[in-house]
């Protein structure tokens, strides 16, 4: 068993035995090495899952050292490649350089795949680092040298300390090192790890805490600068737009973030997601080969500020690009409503009676009740023609937000002379505004939309010019709005104001006898849309879906019956065919005998449904999101508020 390693550099010697607790984990690694099944019993359950992947992976546990990935000209390449990364910590490092001077640690920056980027700290330290690599260059990847800080950080997606004979590898067993990721807010992208390192005998434990505050202000710096760069890119986009020859537009970021989709446009990702494929690695000349095939075009304007690729733009032309989208006229109104049961009959009086009032009206259920059906009833028929406008408070990028609700004048962002944009307030002037997903409001916005609210004027951002505007606000969400502004996360003032008038659209499984009428409606329009025949569901079908408790409501009803269709040309729908579809929901969710009782929670009823996602998608986010129907921008901030881990269980 190795005692003490001699430092190359004639500093006092690291000594890995310093206590009980290290000569301990030392035996139990040595068992380990020679498949005692009694010998990780000492120590704990996070070091051997990594000691366990270390061994798959075929790290020889002798190892004296990382490897090096990069030296020269590539060191230099790669550090080019992460500037960003680099820029956004280079405050931070600067400010520590004097902390770490004399305290034997090294603080150290890598790139998302654990290749060393930067290191500062005490000179002798650094020097010994090299002997194990622990500099530029080095690749501390668990698939590389086993379980290590940064390496199992990144094996794990979460902060990691591991101390002297935690380490797999033997030549680095003198060290003990504490590191964090730096995750890219919005999406939950590794972009690097944190790490702070020295010999055995600078452990701390709050060297941990200490990596966690240091990534996440590496984090908040590189959000504001994608902040700033993206609302640049957005206004030199639609400085550029003509609206003459123009069906829509895409803006997407340097990344492949989508950051506007607007006009007659395929079904892209939700704002803020990465378009699917895109090569993040390619030049900027390459990026019109990573987009979805029908967006492919020769009209992708890369848009450059200061010499460098800060996105793009893709013009949609009036003819669309590969195929037209079917024109539909959507239906508006209380026609659009189907269903005769009591509970729905309750719920239309309340919309009548509110029709005419120029009041705000919230809007309070479940997901895929159809609360923006009784928000068109509300604003009234199509040929009324007064501006109805929809617009998603959680799925736009929060720094846009403000931009999107109440514009922003000339040079807000860039000092360019650009004449500015109108917001969704002044678009919805005369007429009526639909919030959807209130709840996902930012604080520091709700307390401008209740003076919005209140005074009936707005600001656009970067002017002290007032717009007065004349809105019917109706606010909608799926929470339990009472119980956010319990917890801090919602103003208790701008939900007083808000709720004066209250809807509450009926889940689908407490609308008796709507089931059937529904499936008949779909079954007729969506095979007039599709241009093929209606299916038969007969009577044990029927009873099939009225028994069903349609977690996801009228939506998933909806979707179901299209699947039907699209899936056979058999002309009878079979209880097989049905069960098939429902498989997934009848194994997992259990139905209530009744309806939610009066205590129940919105917001417990959302935690369990990402909960169910989670696990069903294997703790796959985008695919969770996708099941959902949320944007991940806005799954992530749920799992964060609901304390959920990517597998749905609670951390």
């Amino acid at each position: 068993m190795p005692g003490r390693q001699p430092d190359p550099q004639g500093l006092r010697p690291f000594n890995i035995q310093h206590d009980s607790a290290s000569r301990q984990t030392m035996c139990a690694w040595e068992r380990f090495l020679t498949d005692d099944p009694q010998g990780t019993g000492a120590v704990g359950s996070f070091v051997v899952s990594s000691w366990l992947r270390s061994r798959e992976l075929g790290i020889n546990p002798r190892g004296k050292a990382a490897p090096l990935a990069a030296l020269g000209d590539a060191m230099t390449h790669l550090r080019e490649r992460h500037g960003d990364l680099l820029g956004a910590a280079a405050d931070v490092f600067a400010t520590s350089t004097q902390l770490f001077s004399g305290s034997r640690s090294l603080m150290l920056l890598t790139n998302p795949d654990g290749i060393v980027l930067d290191a500062i700290g005490d000179n002798q330290t650094l020097d010994a680092g090299q002997s194990i690599h622990l500099m530029q260059g080095g690749d501390w990847r668990e698939d590389t040298v086993g379980t290590n800080g940064i390496g199992t950080a990144l094996a794990t997606r979460r902060p990691a300390q591991v101390h002297a004979s935690e380490h797999f590898c033997e030549g680095i067993k003198a060290w003990t090192c504490a590191a964090a990721p730096i995750f890219e807010r919005g999406t939950g992208r590794v972009l690097g790890i944190l790490d702070i390192s020295g010999p055995t005998n600078t452990y701390q434990r709050n060297n941990l805490s200490l990596a966690i505050s240091i990534a996440r202000q590496i984090e908040m710096t590189l959000s504001e600068k994608a902040s700033r760069e993206r609302l640049q890119l957005l206004e030199i986009c639609l400085q550029r737009l003509s609206a003459r020859d123009v069906a829509g537009l895409v803006v997407i970021d340097r990344e492949g973030r989508l950051v506007h989709n607007s006009g007659c446009l395929p079904d892209l990702v939700p704002l803020g997601q990465r378009l699917p494929g895109f090569d993040m690695q390619g030049t900027a000349d390459d990026w019109v080969v990573s987009l979805p095939a029908t967006l492919r075009t020769d009209r992708l304007d890369v848009i450059r500020l200061n010499g460098r690729a800060i996105g793009a733009m893709l013009i949609i032309p009036e003819k669309p690009l590969r195929r037209a989208i079917p024109a539909q006229t959507a239906e508006t109104g209380f026609g659009a409503i189907i269903g005769q049961s009591p509970q729905l009959a309750q719920a239309l009086t309340r919309v009548r009676q509110l029709r005419d009032k120029r009041v705000p009206v919230l809007i309070e259920g479940e997901t895929g009740v159809g609360k923006e059906l009784f928000a068109r009833a509300l604003h009234g028929e199509i040929q009324d023609n007064h501006p109805f406008v929809v617009f998603n408070c959680g799925a736009v990028v929060k720094d846009l937000l403000a931009s999107e609700l109440f514009g922003y004048a000339r040079g807000a962002f860039t000092g360019a002379t650009t004449t500015g944009a109108i917001g969704r307030f002044e678009q919805a002037h005369g007429g009526t505004l639909c919030l959807d997903e209130i709840g996902e409001m930012p604080l520091d916005l709700q307390s401008i939309l209740l003076r919005v609210l209140e005074d009936g004027v707005i600001y656009r951002l970067g002017s002290g010019q007032p717009h007065r505007v004349d809105v019917r606000l109706v606010a909608m969400t799926n929470r339990a709005l009472l119980e956010e502004v319990a917890a801090g996360r919602f103003r208790r003032d701008l939900y007083h104001r808000l709720s004066v008038t209250r809807i509450q659209p009926p889940a689908l499984r407490d609308r008796v006898g709507d089931v059937d009428m529904l499936i008949a409606h779909f079954n007729r329009h969506l095979a007039t849309r599709h241009g093929i025949a209606e299916r038969l569901f007969g009577e044990p079908v029927l009873a099939l879906l009225r028994d069903y408790d349609w977690p996801g409501n009228v939506r998933e009803l909806r979707n179901l019956v299209e699947s039907l269709l699209l899936m056979s040309d058999d002309p009878v729908v079979t209880k097989d065919e049905v069960m098939a579809l429902l498989e997934h929901a009848v194994a997992h969710a259990s139905k209530p005998t009744q309806g939610p009782s009066s205590g129940a929670s919105l917001e417990e009823a959302e935690r369990a449904a990402i909960v169910l996602a989670t696990q069903h998608c294997h703790g796959n986010l985008a695919e969770a999101a996708r099941a959902l129907r949320i944007s991940r921008s806005t799954l992530y901030r749920k799992m964060e508020r609901y304390r959920l881990s990517p597998h749905g269980a609670d951390y």
